[in-house]
């Protein structure tokens, strides 16, 4: 009988141990696949940055494009001038006269614009935008900033020669 009790203990702790590990392991394997998931954006980005770096291509969404909606010509020339003193862009276009359609307090407006095209780094933005906002006529400026998905990479060197970073 003893013989018999000592075997289904150790069957017993046997299970134990094959259940605590099986249950450590898992636990391992979801705290990994919680962290890549968690992590996935900056890895990715830590490394294109290093592929870029040793290829020496450019990394997508490195630069951005911003559209500012403005009165009329005098005020895109006075903010884009304003812009470029401040090294906050590397570029701008100042387009035609566009005709634009918008909800205002609750009424379809219609007004003529002229619309700026700003070239500069994705890193700039939010300073770019509040300076334009702080600066400009109307009251709730049309600035929409979009990522360049590819640029060449001369292309990314002149703007990060154009555009210093703080």
């Amino acid at each position: 009988m003893p013989f018999v009790a000592r075997r289904m203990e150790g069957q017993r702790c046997c299970k134990e141990s094959i259940f605590h590990t099986t249950f450590r392991s898992l636990g391992v394997l979801c705290l990994l696949v919680f962290l890549s998931v968690a992590l996935y954006p900056g890895l990715w980005s830590m490394g294109a940055r290093l592929y870029a770096v040793i290829t020496g291509t450019p990394v997508a969404g490195h630069n951005s494009v911003l559209l500012i909606g403005t009165p009329n010509e005098q005020v895109a020339q006075d903010i884009g001038r304003a812009i470029m003193e401040r090294q906050m862009a590397a570029s701008i276009n100042i387009l035609p006269r566009t005709w634009s359609l918008y909800y205002w307090k609750g009424e379809v407006q219609e007004a003529t614009e002229i619309v700026m095209l700003v070239k500069t780094k994705t890193s700039k933005i939010q300073k770019l935008v509040d300076y334009v906002r702080s600066i400009h006529p109307y009251e709730n400026p049309d600035v929409l900033s979009m990522a360049v998905g590819y640029t060449g990479a001369s292309y990314v060197r002149w703007m990060d020669e154009a555009v210093p970073d703080d």
